[in-house]
């Protein structure tokens, strides 16, 4: 059988015709059904047409039977490139913790979901699975990824927080010198929203880095001198600085013994005399004693006048930096004196104080028009008021040393103390260092305490591209799981910088990974077919990021199996 169109009354039709031999064994036709006229809209041929259609599990209507759907395009590259980093350092290690705590969900993979986001578009937890629905997770099924599995997953980080630390210190090892590590801590605010108290609350309103009051906790960071970083912990938004460096360290050296040589570089607000007498005590692998190098706090320089006045003319002789050494309560001093710093600091001081002068004459000058019986605009000023504002004021500028403002006067008055004007200038320009560490120069103990300006740029990376701040979390222990993920983050975040750097690549990890966000894998449906998948071509700067990060480029034919 087959169809035949023919014509009729200005019609064509479509019929069923069977081929057939008569009685005389000659060929002949014959009509077994009409099916429709061939050029009726919505006629009995074409729902003739749908069912059959239909009958084949194939799409009906009108369109080509031949039909290429595009079903999806993710992107791919970044979290490729994050999930390959995770693998080989071997971060998914972290599952076994939680398959022996009997954890029937992926805690894992929520973890790395978190994570991965954090460095390509940073965002809350419900943004987290916003941000699935726009990639090709390696390994993971996001559709079984719901807000409360994330939370949940957070507060399991939390309850194993110590088996996940030694884990991650146990992948940290092998990027470490166990001969001698110089470590770096610092710590920095993080700020905090809500206004609820929590039993065990870390925040607390405190003055925050960026010199406001606000609400906030502690973040304290170590990393070696390779930047990176090797322990976080956090503590409470009013926290002083100086009594975190002992029990930190002690952490440190408990978590990486291998270690046979330890040199911890911190920054001046960490010191007092209570952190030198106590990490004095401390001792490393082989009961090797603790080394440090400590900054003076500027607020302390006053007690080594005698040093810093003859170094200051030998400096101003000299014309150009000097390092000398001294002894200070049985440690060394290695002090440092810039003069062209020195002159930067006195310049922009002066013009502080003269600025504060005019303000003063300001203020005075409209005292003394008030007196005469001028009228002018604004509020009447009193002498008490005029105090009480330029007394502020000279606080803000931190000159309540220098310039006095006599509160205690009926009359509005304030004086230039030249002697503690002449102190301060003696300090500009100067560092002041103390250490134990007995094998290395004086220009060397310097080099190495301005290697601390890389763990600032940690910070700035945890604040700018990983976006640890504001955080919106109530519960400490979630407030803490949120700073164990950007940590994590920061890592991978390192890694790549490393990599970067030994490739001799200008890029930085956040310019690679959106270089790399723009290879997509797209999904196509050819008809009623099972769907084919394939990745979209990788330009030439895209295979030099990511042979530059040592990382295998995806093809068409990569397998992306769940994990």
């Amino acid at each position: 059988m087959f169809l035949k169109i023919s014509s009729s009354g200005g019609h064509r039709y479509v019929r069923l015709v069977e081929s057939f031999r008569n009685a005389d064994g000659q060929p002949r036709q014959r009509t077994i059904a009409t099916l429709g006229r061939l050029d009726e809209q919505g006629g009995p041929l074409d729902a003739l047409l749908g069912a059959l259609l239909r009958a084949k599990g194939r799409p009906s209507g009108d369109s080509d039977p031949s039909q290429v759907r595009f079903e999806s395009a993710l992107t791919l590259g970044d979290v490729w490139a994050l999930h390959a980093l995770w693998h080989e350092l071997g971060f998914h290690g972290l599952g076994a913790i939680f398959r022996r705590a009997r954890f029937t969900t992926a805690v894992e993979h929520a973890i790395r979901v978190m994570v991965f986001n954090r460095l390509c578009d940073p965002d809350s937890k419900l943004g987290v699975l916003r941000w699935l629905q726009t990639v090709s997770m390696p390994g993971i099924d996001v559709d079984k990824l719901t807000h409360q599995h994330l939370l949940r997953s957070m507060d399991a980080l939390m309850d194993h927080q110590q088996a996940v630390d030694d884990c991650v210190a146990q992948l940290l090892r092998p990027l470490i010198d166990e001969d001698l590590s110089v470590v770096f801590y610092d710590l920095t605010t993080i700020r905090a929203e809500g206004l609820s108290q929590q039993d065990g609350d870390v925040r607390h309103f405190g003055l925050s880095k960026e010199g406001v009051i606000a609400r906030q906790f502690l973040l304290g960071v170590v990393q070696t001198a390779d930047g990176m970083p090797i322990f976080h912990e956090v503590f409470d938004g009013n926290a002083a600085e100086a009594p975190t460096l002992e029990p930190t360290l002690k952490k440190v050296l408990s978590r990486y013994p291998h270690i046979r040589r330890l040199v911890v570089v911190a920054d001046r607000g960490l010191l007092s005399l209570d952190n030198i007498e106590a990490l004095s005590k401390l001792h490393g692998a082989g009961d090797r004693p603790l080394e440090f190098i400590l900054a003076v706090p500027g607020r302390r320089y006053g007690e080594f006048v005698d040093l810093l006045e003859p170094m200051s003319e030998r400096a101003a002789q000299a014309n150009q930096e000097i390092v000398e050494e001294a002894q200070w309560q049985g440690h060394r001093l290695v002090v440092v004196h810039s003069p062209v710093r020195a002159t930067e600091q006195t310049q922009e001081r002066l013009a502080r104080i003269h600025a504060l002068q005019q303000r003063a004459d300001q203020l005075a000058g409209k005292l003394d028009a008030q007196d005469e019986g001028k009228v002018q605009r604004g509020r009447k000023l009193s002498d008490s008021g005029a105090k009480a504002r330029f007394f502020h004021e000279v606080s803000d500028a931190r000159l309540a040393r220098i310039i006095k403002v006599d509160l205690q006067s009926d009359l509005f008055t304030y004086a230039i103390d030249e002697t503690a004007l002449a102190r301060a200038q003696l300090m500009d320009g100067k560092l002041m260092l103390v250490t134990n560490v007995q094998d290395l120069s004086p220009a060397e103990v310097v080099r190495r305490y301005k290697s601390l300006a890389d763990i600032e740029r940690g910070f700035k990376v945890l604040k700018s591209e990983i976006e640890i701040a504001p955080v919106f979390h109530r519960r400490p222990e979630r407030i803490k799981a949120h700073a164990s993920l950007c940590f994590i983050a920061l890592i991978l975040y390192r890694v790549m910088r490393q990599r970067l750097k030994l490739a001799s690549s200008e890029l930085s990890p956040e310019t690679a990974l959106a270089d790399l966000r723009r290879i997509q894998r797209h999904t196509v449906r050819i008809d009623s077919g099972a769907p084919i998948h394939g990745i979209s071509t990788i330009q030439p700067r895209q295979a030099d990021v990511l042979a530059a990060l040592n990382i295998k480029k995806p093809t068409q034919d990569t397998q992306l199996p769940l994990l």
